[in-house]
């Protein structure tokens, strides 16, 4: 499995694959890179809460008993995909307290990188169940919601981890 999160070749991410210098970017030092992931998981948080509290108060609101089939099932899953994700989401910040405070190595921008990487690959799961549950119960027609809630899969997966992938690994191919 090809891993998003780590430095592959272990090359500067300032650097192209020929090992030249990249006139567009810099390189980050450690402490930096952290509190990079330590801000993205400030920013993802609160709007990830802010979610959660909604698919939570819709269990009790009274068109949830309308859903049949999948849809609470789906809805549900989602729930707690969604809990799944603040815990992610919060991980590097308490692995750093808990497991190397007053540090930063390799090991814990790893670790935090694939923690946000799980977090936001969960999050488009959930995302997608959600749209399910939502067009299911606006249009009751179970084939347009599921083509829906695919189309969106499509579209935050090509957003969040196809076109990163393929900018990185363009930047890393030698320059002719």
């Amino acid at each position: 499995m090809y891993d998003l999160t780590s430095r592959q070749d272990h090359v500067s991410p300032s650097a192209s694959a020929s090992g030249k210098p990249r006139n567009d970017s810099q390189a980050e030092t450690l402490k930096e890179e952290l509190s990079n992931i330590l801000e993205e998981c400030r920013i993802l948080l609160p709007g990830m809460q802010a979610l959660f509290g909604f698919q939570t108060i819709a269990v009790f609101n009274e068109r949830f008993e309308h859903l049949r089939g999948l849809s609470p099932v789906a809805h549900l899953l989602s729930l707690f995909m969604v809990a799944v994700v603040i815990a992610l989401g919060m991980a590097p910040a308490a692995f750093h307290r808990i497991a190397e405070p007053g540090r930063v190595s390799r090991r814990l921008v790893a670790l935090s990188s694939r923690c946000i990487c799980a977090a936001l690959f969960m999050l488009m799961l959930a995302f997608a169940l959600e749209m399910f549950v939502v067009f299911r119960l606006a249009t009751d027609k179970q084939p347009f919601s599921v083509a829906v809630a695919a189309l969106l899969l499509l579209i935050i997966g090509a957003a969040w981890f196809v076109l990163p992938y393929l900018v990185r690994r363009r930047w890393r191919r030698p320059s002719p």
